[in-house]
């Protein structure tokens, strides 16, 4: 088990290295200069070229490429992401700032995903209608296939302009975070639904669900007590996945109901190019992956003991 978890943690040390440098690379093969467009946009008016050579030499931008790459790397490593460009502040700070906001927005969004993708899965492989089986199984491909913008639109012009129920744009609180978190949602859902359904699928067709009504146990009390618990492993597992898809799904969805947070500091520090901030959100993101796929790799034994047996059988076939 610990040789699992440092191979674990040595990955997700690759993945942030990786995140980091494609990153790094992308966003300084962008066209045109972020000082230049920080100063114009700042003051209104074209700045003279010693006051942009004064602060490209101020951030390092001056420097060889090679040079700003290990530069960026060794600060980042210590925790030191820099500072913006276009304000002057802490890539940190920005990041903090706008955090809170996005994590409400995911969060919320996350639970009513699993709640509402297991459900769904659990109603579909329960009932032994096939009309109502076919019709619940139809849905998860129709939710996936959704575009998140199109969806939100959906949801703000019936729920918002129509039926004002929710306030329409930049709400705060509940109210305000219910829309943008149902259109986060009804992808993730789907896809959980899906993985999940089939392995529920699988799952009763094993041996010990024979013994199981055998022993006079109730279909809904299999489902829940016997059959549940070791098909939910895979959706699981996707759940995690799409953590990172719930935060990249915040850019579009903050951006159609207006609401401040990570998606919004994104999309501004994109337009205006402000590379540390845009390089701090990236390698943020994938640190939030790395970390919940290795709690979940973590929680793998406690959800089926038959992983622990297999890791188990492995580092004795090793030693």
């Amino acid at each position: 088990m610990g040789r699992y978890v440092i191979g674990r943690a040595l990955q997700a040390v690759g993945v942030l290295w990786a995140a980091f440098t494609l990153s790094f690379v992308v966003l300084y093969l962008l066209p045109g200069d972020p000082v230049e467009i920080a100063a114009n946009t700042a003051t209104g008016t074209p700045v003279d070229a010693a006051a942009i050579a004064e602060m490209r030499a101020r951030y390092g931008l001056d420097q060889p490429l090679w040079t700003q790459y290990w530069t960026a790397l060794t600060h980042a490593v210590r925790g030191d992401l820099g500072h913006s460009i276009f304000s002057g502040q802490t890539v940190a700070r920005a990041v903090a700032e706008a955090l809170p906001s996005t994590l409400a927005l995911a969060g919320l969004g996350l639970l009513l995903a699993v709640l509402g993708g297991t459900g769904l899965a659990l109603a579909a492989a329960y009932t032994e209608r096939p009309w109502m089986r076919g019709l619940l199984t139809a849905l998860p491909p129709i939710g996936a296939s959704m575009p998140g913008f199109w969806v939100g639109l959906l949801l703000l012009q019936l729920f918002s302009f129509r039926l004002r129920l929710v306030p329409a744009l930049g709400g705060t609180g509940f109210s305000g975070t219910i829309l943008p978190a149902v259109t986060i949602a009804i992808p993730v859902g789907a896809v959980i639904a899906q993985v999940l359904y089939s392995s529920l699928i699988a799952t009763w067709r094993q041996p010990f669900v024979a013994v199981a009504f055998a022993k006079g146990a109730s279909r809904w009390w299999v489902q829940l007590r016997h059959v549940l618990r070791p098909a939910a492993t895979p959706a699981f597992t996707v759940a995690g996945l799409w953590v990172g898809q719930v935060l990249a799904g915040s850019v579009v969805t903050e951006t159609v109901f207006s609401r401040p947070g990570l998606g919004r500091l994104t999309q501004e520090s994109v337009l205006n190019q402000d590379i540390p901030v845009v390089q701090g959100i990236v390698v943020f993101a994938a640190l939030v992956f790395v970390t919940v796929n290795l709690l979940i790799d973590l929680a793998y034994p406690l959800l089926d003991p038959r992983v622990a047996h297999r890791d188990t059988r492995k580092e004795r076939a090793h030693v």
